[in-house]
């Protein structure tokens, strides 16, 4: 590990040694579809610069030469900021990269830098045909993750109790603990029908597991969080109240815990976790399961 010598402050590139503590670096996202894509990756390599501070705009369904010049003048205008600015794109299409490429803002192609390798690979030419990624593509598949959208509204907050059996998953913890920003994404991404299932004081009253769930207890997985974090989401919700109390909140997520414990259903806390990375936990505990 290399160590920094006390005391002496870390070279940085120039444009952001001149705004040191202040600088703001233009991000700019390029897309031939809806920059989902772009902006994950990009962002996945942005996160390891926490003390950076970032502006960022999308450009998604860039899809003619015409709007790809257009972008260009973006890009080159912001180039000739007090600030290196930096772009990502996931244009599939060679012509639209060949404009792009003629940026002089710093330029990060994920196409061009990891699509060659992947033709080496496959012994075969890739289409470089725009949005097949978050297009309809798959119709099949497609329509099935609709289903699962419609489940996931159906089945949030413990509204319906019907067809449960037919869940991937019910999402068990007290309210606002982040069930249903998860179930939605879990259906959105993976296509998982998820059910999301509040536990109340009520179902606290017996040891089992409350009895609309109870016999499916090998598809529940607990999503709970800290007592200060419920406590402060609960306060936007009603202000003041019991319900949103330290104390309220600390006590529903105790009995919540054991609840969870008892009856050896995983769980995970929200309370440092993106949505991302709770949905790839419950996915590979799913898959685990699956292999038992």
């Amino acid at each position: 590990m290399t160590e920094v010598e006390p005391n002496r402050t870390q070279e940085r590139p120039p444009h952001l040694r001149r705004h040191a503590g202040q600088a703001v670096v233009p991000v700019f996202f390029i897309s031939d579809s809806t920059g989902i894509s772009a902006e994950t990756l990009g962002n996945a390599l942005l996160i390891q610069f926490p003390d950076v501070h970032f502006e960022r705009k999308l450009f998604p369904f860039v899809s003619t030469l015409e709007e790809a010049r257009r972008v260009v003048g973006v890009l080159d205008a912001a180039a000739e900021g007090p600030v290196t600015p930096l772009a990502f794109s996931t244009l599939a299409s060679i012509e639209l990269r060949d404009v792009l490429r003629r940026t002089t803002c710093p330029l990060i192609d994920f196409f061009d830098r990891h699509l060659p390798q992947v033709e080496s690979v496959l012994g075969r030419e890739a289409m470089h045909v725009a949005a097949r990624l978050h297009g309809l593509g798959d119709v099949k598949r497609y329509n099935h993750r609709m289903s699962a959208i419609e489940y996931a509204i159906e089945h949030d907050d413990g509204q319906s109790l019907r067809a449960l059996d037919k869940a991937d998953v019910i999402l068990l913890g007290p309210s606002r603990c982040g069930k249903t920003p998860t179930s939605m994404y879990l259906a959105l991404q993976h296509g998982l029908f998820v059910a999301n299932y509040p536990l109340v004081e009520d179902d606290f009253d017996s040891t089992d597991l409350p009895v609309p769930v109870r016999a499916y207890r090998r598809r529940c997985f607990g999503v709970v969080t800290t007592a200060e974090r419920l406590s402060q989401v609960r306060q936007q919700r009603r202000p003041n109240s019991r319900y949103a109390s330290p104390e309220q909140c600390a006590h529903e997520l105790r009995l919540a815990e054991a609840l969870m414990r008892a009856h050896h259903v995983p769980s995970t806390s929200s309370a440092n976790k993106s949505v991302e990375e709770i949905a790839t936990i419950i996915m590979q505990t799913i898959h685990h399961r699956s292999r038992q």
